[in-house]
C-alpha cells in the first residue's frame, strides 16, 4: 500500500521505518527544509524506559502554585483566553489522581518496554548507523531527605512493573558518578536504574532518513500540508505544496500540530504544547563530565552525555505555540547546568541552545492508532517521551494498519481513551 507519513519527526520517520519494513511504499511529508527540524532536534537525549510516569500525577497540584511564584519554576504556566489551553488544563487536573497516574505509568511502560526491544534489535539491524547511543544506566538524584524517602517508598511498585532499580546513598551516587564530587554536600542519595540509554535524537533522526532513502522511501520536504479533507467513502486527502497528496493510508505524526490539522475533521485531540529548552555544551578530552544519564529530581532537569557533547534539557511552559525562546528561562537552565556540572559548564557560554514544543496530552499517554476514517492514523501526543517510545509507536501503529494489531497495546492508546 502507498502510506504518506506527515511529519519528519522522530515519530514520523520511526513510522516510516516500520512501514517500509513491512514492505508499504513510504513517502515522508514535512514543512521543513530537513528531518528533525522541531521537537527532535535538541531533546534531552534520555532513553529513559522506566521513567515514563506522567506529569499528571497525585502530589502535582499542590506542587504548582510554589513553582508558578518562582521564576526558575520547572513548570511555568502563561494564561491566554485560549479555550483550547484552557480545556486541557482542566482534564490535565481531573488526570492527578493516584489510580489515573498508575494506570498511565503502567500502560506507558508496556510501551516504552516494547520499544527499548525494538531499539536494541534495530541497533543489531542497523550496525552502521553512529547516533551516539551508549547503554548509560540512569541516576535520579534528590536533594530533599522526604523526597529521597518517597522514592525508596515506591521502589518496590516500580520493580513490581519490571524496573529494575536500587537506591543509592550520596556517597555510592559519587562512586558510582565521579563528576558529582563537587555537590556530594547538596545530594542526599538517588535511584540507579542499570537498563536505561542515552542516545542523540537528532542524529538517529538523520541517520533513519539516510537509511530510509535508500530502500526507496520517498521524502517530500518543503511542503506544508495546508489541509486534510474528506473525499468519497470517508476517504481522507492531505492537500500540500498546492496538489492533493492522495495515499491509501494518511499517518499523523506532526506533533503539536496534529491538532489544528484534525479540528477540521471533527477530531479533537486533546494535544498541547509544553515549551522545553536545552543546552548543548562542547567537552574537551579532559573534561569532568557524568558518564551516566542524570536526572536532577527537584529541578526536573535532565543530563545526558552525547559524544563528546552535554545535553542538559528542562522545563515546561504552558504558553501557547510560540517557539519564541525566553533568555530568563535559559539562564535558569545555564544556572542550574552550573551549580551541578560547574567544571563543564565553565568557559562554555557558547552552548547551543535549543527551544521546542513537546506535544503532550492532558494525561501523558501518546495517541496511536484509527480514527473513524477508514484511511486516517494517529501518532501524537508523546510529551517529552518521543524517543523513548518512538520504535514502540511505530512498530505498534504498522500492526494495527496491517490489520495485526498488539493484543497488549492496541487497546491502550486510541483516541477513544
Amino acid at each position: 500500500m502507498q502510506i504518506a507519513v506527515l511529519g519528519a519527526g522522530v515519530i514520523g520517520l520511526a513510522s516510516a521505518y516500520y512501514l517500509n519494513r513491512a514492505g508499504h511504499q513510504v513517502i515522508v511529508i514535512d514543512r521543513h527544509g530537513e528531518v528533525a527540524a522541531e521537537t527532535s532536534l535538541g531533546n534531552g537525549g534520555q532513553l529513559s524506559y522506566s521513567y515514563v510516569a506522567p506529569l499528571a500525577g497525585p502530589g502535582i497540584l499542590s506542587k504548582l502554585p510554589t513553582w508558578l511564584a518562582r521564576r526558575d519554576s520547572p513548570v511555568r504556566f502563561r494564561p491566554s483566553v485560549s479555550a483550547e489551553q484552557w480545556l486541557w488544563c482542566l482534564k490535565f487536573a481531573l488526570a492527578c489522581t493516584n489510580r489515573r497516574s498508575n494506570l498511565t505509568t503502567r500502560e506507558l511502560l508496556s510501551l516504552s518496554f516494547a520499544s527499548r526491544a525494538l531499539m536494541h534489535q534495530f541497533l543489531r539491524d542497523e550496525p552502521t548507523l553512529d547516533f551516539d547511543f551508549q547503554h548509560s544506566g540512569k541516576l535520579v538524584l534528590h536533594r530533599d531527605a522526604d523526597a529521597m524517602r518517597g522514592a525508596i517508598d515506591l521502589l518496590d511498585f516500580q520493580r513490581s512493573l519490571g524496573c529494575e532499580q536500587e537506591a543509592l546513598s550520596a556517597a555510592e551516587c559519587v562512586a558510582l558518578e565521579p563528576a558529582l564530587a563537587d555537590v556530594r554536600e547538596r545530594i542526599v542519595g538517588g535511584i540507579y536504574t542499570r537498563s536505561e540509554d542515552t542516545a542523540d535524537c537528532h542524529r538517529f533522526s538523520t541517520g533513519l532518513e539516510a537509511i530510509l532513502r535508500a530502500r526507496g522511501v520517498q521524502f517530500s520536504m518543503n511542503t506544508h500540508i495546508d489541509a486534510l479533507d474528506v473525499a468519497k467513502g470517508g476517504h481522507i486527502v492531505a492537500h500540500g505544496g498546492g496538489r492533493a497528496l492522495d495515499a491509501d493510508h494518511i499517518v499523523v505524526a506532526t506533533g503539536a500540530s496534529a491538532t489544528h490539522l484534525l479540528q477540521p475533521l471533527g477530531l479533537h485531540v486533546p494535544v498541547y504544547p509544553l515549551k522545553g529548552y536545552s543546552l548543548t555544551y562542547p567537552l574537551g578530552p579532559q573534561a569532568i563530565a557524568p558518564t551516566l544519564s542524570v536526572t536532577d529530581f527537584a529541578r526536573k532537569v535532565v543530563y545526558a552525555r552525547l559524544g563528546d557533547r552535554l545535553r542538559v534539557a528542562g522545563m515546561a511552559d504552558l504558553d501557547g505555540y510560540s517557539l519564541k525562546p525566553d533568555p530568563s528561562r535559559i539562564a535558569a537552565l545555564r544556572a542550574e547546568a552550573a551549580t551541578l556540572f560547574p567544571q563543564v559548564v565553565a568557559g562554555h557560554a557558547d552552548a547551543t541552545e535549543w527551544t521546542g514544543l513537546r506535544p503532550a496530552t492532558p494525561r501523558g499517554a501518546p495517541i496511536i492508532g484509527p480514527t473513524r476514517f477508514p484511511n486516517l492514523w494517529l501518532n501524537i501526543g508523546h510529551g517529552a517521551l518521543g524517543f523513548t517510545l518512538a520504535s514502540g509507536s511505530a512498530a505498534l501503529l504498522t500492526g494495527w494498519i496491517d490489520g495485526k494489531p498488539d493484543p497488549s497495546l492496541s487497546s491502550l492508546f486510541t483516541l477513544t481513551r
